[in-house]
């Protein structure tokens, strides 16, 4: 994949920042471009760590170092906020309502039931347990992802564009539309190292109506990033609990 792969998945989403540019009244595009620049930032250096900062010297095969870096900018930015943007950001143990709370959590596993059950007919069986897959699986996507898109990201995003749509006590934006939309685009559409552009159209759409979605509704009901954070690794293991079967 090539470094400039980040820039195509920013092309791809500008008809969508340009609708939320357009319907929102007096967006904030100075968060837009701290959005944008934090997002180059972060996949440049994971794109980077693969070549300069690896662990195949322990036999390590995941991204291990792209992943470590990842978190360090994340808490960086985190812990450089005030008490207030913080918690807006999702770093904080404070939640939601017990009924929203709930709410969210029943979603989620709804849809991760329809997950489970659609991959066990699909997805490809009878693979070897191995044990940094399930280490990797069950820490850092979750944990760095979630920081960034439905934590940062989110934060970043509403102050862009202030969330106007209510639905039981959440306030919904296009904060929301924006990342649930390019976290599938960026699992689905890589730019190839000879530049040639590919798309797994059935896995973006996929993750951003199963997995994107309900990891973004509880989110947002759940009122901070513990929940996403295990639910994104709980889909992860999932996944390759399945292929093990």
């Amino acid at each position: 994949m090539s470094l400039l792969t980040p820039l195509l998945w920013i092309a791809i989403m500008l008809p969508f920042i340009i609708l939320a540019i357009v319907k929102t009244n007096k967006p904030n595009l100075k968060y837009l471009l701290y959005f944008l620049l934090y997002f180059l930032v972060d996949c440049s250096i994971q794109g980077l760590a693969k070549d300069y900062f690896h662990f195949k010297s322990l036999e390590l095969n995941f991204a291990w170092g792209g992943k470590i870096l990842s978190l360090v900018l994340s808490l960086g930015i985190i812990f450089s906020l005030n008490k207030q943007n913080r918690e807006a950001a999702g770093f904080s143990f404070k939640t939601n309502s017990k009924r929203q709370v709930k709410f969210g959590v029943f979603v989620f596993l709804g849809f991760l039931l329809f997950d489970f059950i659609f991959k066990m007919i699909l997805f490809p069986k009878g693979g070897t347990f191995d044990l940094e897959t399930f280490l990797f699986q069950a820490s850092m996507p979750g944990l760095t992802e979630e920081l960034a898109f439905r934590g940062i990201g989110f934060w970043l995003l509403d102050k862009a564009f202030p969330p106007k749509w209510n639905y039981k006590g959440i306030q919904f934006g296009w904060g929301f539309v924006i990342i649930t939309i390019l976290f599938g685009v960026l699992h689905g559409a890589i730019l190839t190292t000879d530049y040639q552009v590919k798309f797994d159209f059935v896995t973006i759409i996929y993750l951003i109506l199963i997995s994107s979605f309900s990891v973004g509704l509880l989110r947002k009901f759940s009122g901070n990033l513990i929940f996403p954070i295990i639910g994104h690794n709980c889909i992860n293991l999932m996944n390759a609990l399945i292929r093990i079967l």
